[in-house]
């Protein structure tokens, strides 16, 4: 046997590098043992394209990476809350694999009284019928929905209470949803502050934090309809910003997306497995963030 290899210390340490498997979960392990970092998934916006959230999910359960914590804006809140309820990523591909756009976009030529042309009923009654745990305190994965405050633009994160209204909040898109009222506050879509919600994840405890960053899709033609017009442009307004929030994350993921369109929702597998592609390419960037971060055991 090589020497290095009989040196106890140096065989973990290999194995750590390759595997965390000499990682130990519980503060009070003994000589020589780390206690792994929490893990902190950061999802961003994206409209539909944020399918790809569930190939990067996919990759880090396949490779036995822990996810501790889920923070997420708009569609990552949706994403997020789906793969929270249960902490295992195949409930959550199911159910997006059956979403239409007509499951979550409700129209109606009133509610541009209230402020948007879509209701955001559907939605609720989507993440209802799909969301076993009825509050955010019941979700298996500690989870956050970041949504802002419409009046004085600050930021929320909805840390417990009803999932179905916090993702509403946090994906109520302005101009396109209606916004929500909460409580007394009316809220609008996170993206607005917090397009990738990477120092929220690390201010609720994340070690090392991944975010997935989803870019703007690049359209064959300009859209024409009024829709379409502001969904674009504020998926490229978001697509900058969230650049700039990314990068206070350990890790950021950008799967690419091409031109699928922000409402297109037929494209879900394709975009699952540009998640997965990007998230895959990124495995040694996460695995040396998660190296870096061990501490010793106590």
């Amino acid at each position: 046997m090589h020497k290095a290899l009989r040196n106890p210390a140096v065989s973990c340490a290999i194995l750590l590098a390759l595997s965390f498997g000499c990682t130990s979960t519980s503060p009070r392990g003994g000589s020589g043992q780390q206690v792994r970092p929490k893990v902190g998934v950061a999802l961003g916006g994206g409209g539909a394209r944020g399918f790809a959230h569930i190939g990067v999910l996919r990759v880090l359960e396949q490779e036995k990476i822990p996810v501790d914590l889920v923070v997420g804006t708009s569609v990552g809140a949706l994403i997020g809350a789906l793969y929270a309820d249960t902490g295992r990523v195949l409930d959550a591909e199911l159910a997006a694999l059956r979403v239409q756009k007509e499951d979550l976009f409700d129209y109606g030529a009133l509610s541009l009284l209230s402020g948007g042309l879509v209701k955001g009923e559907k939605l609720e009654r989507f993440v209802t019928s799909h969301v076993r745990a009825r509050t955010i305190e019941q979700l298996r994965v500690p989870y956050a929905a970041v949504a802002v405050e419409l009046r004085t633009g600050q930021t929320a994160v909805f840390e417990a209470g009803p999932v179905a209204r916090a993702v509403h909040a946090s994906a109520a898109i302005p101009g396109v949803f209606v916004p929500v009222e909460i409580d007394g506050i009316t809220y609008v879509d996170g993206g607005v502050t917090a397009p990738v919600p990477a120092a929220i994840a690390r201010r609720k405890g994340a070690d090392v934090v991944i975010a997935v960053a989803i870019p703007a899709a690049v359209p064959a033609d300009s859209p024409r309809t009024p829709v379409g017009v502001v969904l674009h442009t504020v998926s490229i307004m978001a697509a900058e910003i969230g650049r700039l929030h990314a990068s206070e994350a350990d890790v950021v993921v950008e799967p690419f997306v091409g031109d699928v369109g922000y409402d297109d929702f037929s494209q879900a597998k394709r975009l699952i497995e540009a998640g997965e592609e990007a998230a895959r390419a990124a495995l040694p960037r996460i695995r040396a963030a998660l190296a870096a971060k061990q501490q010793p055991a106590r």
